[in-house]
């Protein structure tokens, strides 16, 4: 499985290297592991959805 790093994912998803490491500190992303001190994040996982967002339907 190929992995990038915080940064690589933050470009990606267009957000901070911080918010990336609360997404996976807080084990929202599936397969991210911690390698000495390093997150490695599979480079198919997708940017998990912002909770302080809730999303509305229309009828």
């Amino acid at each position: 499985m190929d992995y990038m790093t915080l940064k690589e994912a933050a470009e990606k998803w267009g957000v901070t290297p911080r918010s990336a490491n609360y997404y996976c500190a807080g084990g929202r992303i599936s397969g991210a592991v911690n390698m000495a001190g390093v997150w490695l994040i599979p480079k198919d996982a997708e940017k998990p959805t912002d909770r302080r967002r809730k999303e509305f339907q229309h009828e």
